[in-house]
């Protein structure tokens, strides 16, 4: 497998001119696509719009090029939310596997599946969480992957909204931004049954969002209305890769970790590698308190706590890759430890 990694600035959601500059000139072969991540400058929360016009950009932007059946496939994960110093901007994963010649080593590897539909009623559950667990295992067996060479399961979760409720669906979760949390939880608890990192009788349907002793480490989940199944993209480093990039990963205890970040760099970077993107997750501490001192971001009825943890978590690492082209995603619920999170590195080796 050969993976390579393009990061593109973005002036808007729809704003394609990066990505059109690179396939005009043949530097990226659109049907290589396999997945695109971005951050979107919407609010992050049930109603940011972003997500959903990004993603019918781009999908409307690809179909006349490379035809429904591999648009379809694509995954695509928009994470809403700028706040802060973070930059809009646009990540976009292509893979070869066949006609690959020359040495291998180890390197990046990629692959992805698709959940089916879940009704209101199943999300935020114990079925959601195993239906996760199964669409994650097969993607690391369909990239080859053991659950130790993974340092990042990226998934695009749904959430219940109001009007969905109105048609007659049962939920377990009334409230649409709360949805979102227990929808980021349920997935990410079935990343670490995946892996192993939980084992499913170490679950009960009362476990999520409540025990967040129980927890994922390389888990990053985000929810948007602009789908009801679960998108999974899993990454990790294969010993036969024929790819010039790397990825690895630390977990941040709190959101003032900057030693996480530093390790989480060390664990790839070499001398005159490239940082090509790094994946943070961010919350504010259930507990309401940071490193022996109260905090006010759960307390705020004006600004969404998720907006404020990903300004902060943003800035820390800004302040350490000197890069505010970032993607620093809000709500870490079983992902990492309460009121941290994981942090992912792509870096591109030199030949």
């Amino acid at each position: 497998m050969k993976v390579d990694v393009y990061k593109i600035a973005q002036s808007s959601p729809d704003d394609l001119s990066g990505l059109q500059t690179l396939i005009v000139s043949q530097r990226l072969d659109p049907q290589t696509i396999v997945a695109m991540m971005g951050k979107t400058e919407g609010n992050g929360c049930v109603n940011d719009f972003t997500r959903g016009f990004a993603v019918a950009t781009l999908q409307g932007y690809l179909r006349p090029l490379i035809g429904n059946e591999l648009t379809e496939q694509i995954v695509f994960v928009m994470s809403g939310g700028t706040e802060g110093v973070l930059s809009p901007h646009l990540t976009v994963f292509t893979r070869q596997t066949e006609g690959l010649t020359g040495p291998t080593r180890l390197g990046l590897a990629i692959c992805m599946s698709h959940t089916r539909d879940f009704s209101m009623a199943e999300i935020g559950t114990m079925t959601m969480v195993q239906v996760v667990a199964d669409g994650v295992k097969r993607a690391i067996a369909a990239a080859g992957l053991t659950a130790e060479q993974v340092h990042l399961v990226q998934i695009k979760c749904p959430l219940i909204t109001a009007s969905r409720q109105e048609q007659g669906h049962a939920v377990g979760v009334q409230d649409s931004y709360k949805s979102m949390a227990y929808s980021r939880g349920a997935s990410a608890l079935g990343v670490a049954v995946a892996l192993g990192e939980l084992q499913p009788d170490d679950l009960t349907e009362a476990d999520i969002c409540t025990n967040y002793a129980l927890y994922s480490t390389v888990a990053s989940t985000s929810a948007g209305v602009e789908l009801q199944n679960c998108e999974i993209l899993v990454l990790g480093n294969a010993p036969d890769s024929h790819s010039d990039w790397v990825i690895g990963h630390d977990v941040m205890a709190h959101a003032l970790d900057g030693a996480a970040v530093q390790r989480a760099l060390q664990s790839v970077a070499g001398d005159g590698d490239h940082i090509v993107n790094i994946f943070a997750k961010a919350e504010a501490a259930p507990s309401g308190q940071i490193l022996g001192c109260r905090h006010t971001m759960l307390d705020d009825s004006d600004i969404s706590h998720t907006r404020m943890a990903r300004a902060v978590v943003g800035a820390v690492i800004t302040s350490v890759v000197q890069t505010p082209m970032i993607y620093v995603s809000g709500g870490s619920e079983h992902q990492g430890p309460p009121g941290g999170g994981p942090i992912a590195v792509i870096s591109q080796r030199q030949p």
